[in-house]
């Protein structure tokens, strides 16, 4: 389903981790992403491109003048994340454990979505469009309109 309220486009988000390893592990059980690649050493990798669905993500390593949220002490971003199924998503994470920011809901603008922290305080949104919904029908304004 479309829903012209929340349209879905490529975008690759660059995410900080302190450990990019770690991370990709983390995210492939927790969330069911899958590994595309990773660069740099190894054992200590400074990069991976991983995804889930159509949805990618790069994950790069901190450094001087790029931290995680964990090391921030607030959030940085929110990502959502288009899925087919929200509530079969949301279930594999309630068995993983992972801290739930949001239970399921339906919002004003038509998605069916929850939200919930990663391993380094990273927010994520999984949605799935639930109605085909104009920004005018729940109060959004077109711009130049």
């Amino acid at each position: 389903m479309k829903n012209r309220s929340v349209p879905v486009d490529i975008v690759l988000p660059h995410i900080v981790y302190e450990n990019v390893a770690d991370a990709v592990v983390w995210l492939s059980e927790s969330f069911g992403f899958v590994e595309h690649y990773r660069y740099g050493d190894p054992q200590a990798p400074s990069g991976a491109q991983m995804h889930l669905g159509e949805a990618w993500i790069m994950l790069s390593s901190a450094r001087p003048g790029r931290s995680s949220p964990a090391k921030t002490g607030a959030w940085t971003q929110s990502l959502t994340i288009f899925v087919a199924d929200v509530v079969a998503h949301y279930s594999q994470s309630i068995s993983c454990g992972i801290k739930i920011v949001e239970e399921p809901h339906e919002t004003v603008y038509g998605e069916f979505q929850y939200a919930a922290e990663d391993l380094e305080g990273h927010l994520w949104v999984f949605s799935q469009h639930f109605h085909d919904l104009s920004p005018e029908d729940w109060g959004g304004k077109l711009a130049g309109g």
